[in-house]
């Protein structure tokens, strides 16, 4: 039997980490993704990129060198039209410190109070960046088109999900809503996993299935 194959994911957000052990788990059926909490502590970089690709490289980078892994890391926000794409990349601190989802969704629930619902549209987007050991690098992208409701709906995900219905899907529901497979498919990080999948496998020598 091929030995399993390890992946490091530059993150401490556990479903994150599901989600993405779902996702290549299609490609790499025995693949180990490892999470921040399975490796020793190292300094993470501080995201100060202008763009989700370029904070997703940085990230990326730092996990190679401190781990030796070939290392995934992403960056991922949501851009609301009536808000000139904002809050972006600084869509995990919108509201300030320290990170809370809670706080961030009041927030935006506040600056939209009086935009219509015919102007309430906005995207999620995600980059995925890979660092591996041999020095090759890439990344891909995802976006998931919909448009922000006025309540919070649903248990699911995390983030801005309470709020967000997506476009591409039957129903009305919001991600947080949504079966984690539903999701999966339609998603911003679905689709740029899906992208990246057959990148790590071929990197991992694995294309095929070993």
């Amino acid at each position: 039997m091929a030995d399993r194959l390890r992946v490091f994911l530059a993150s401490r957000n556990a479903k994150k980490i599901a989600e993405m052990r779902r996702i290549l788990s299609g490609y790499l059926p025995d693949v180990v993704v490892l999470g921040a909490a399975d490796v020793a502590p190292y300094d993470e970089p501080v995201e100060d990129q202008p763009t989700f690709e370029g904070n997703a490289l940085l990230k990326a980078r730092a996990a190679l060198d401190a781990t030796g892994l070939p290392s995934l890391a992403d960056d991922s926000g949501l851009c609301v039209d009536a808000l000139n794409g904002m809050p972006g990349v600084l869509s995990a601190r919108w509201s300030g410190p320290p990170k809370d989802d809670q706080r961030n969704n009041a927030l935006l629930l506040d600056q939209l109070a009086d935009v219509p619902d015919r102007l309430r549209g906005a995207e999620f987007r995600c980059a995925v960046a890979l660092f591996h050991p041999d020095g090759a690098q890439r990344v891909t992208s995802g976006d998931m088109r919909g448009r922000i409701i006025r309540e919070l709906r649903g248990t699911g995900g995390f983030g801005y999900d309470a709020l967000f219905v997506p476009d591409e899907q039957d129903g009305q529901l919001t991600s947080a809503e949504m079966s984690a497979e539903a999701k999966d498919r339609i998603s911003h990080r679905g689709k740029s996993l899906r992208a990246m999948a057959p990148v790590v496998a071929q990197m991992l020598g694995a294309e095929g299935g070993t």
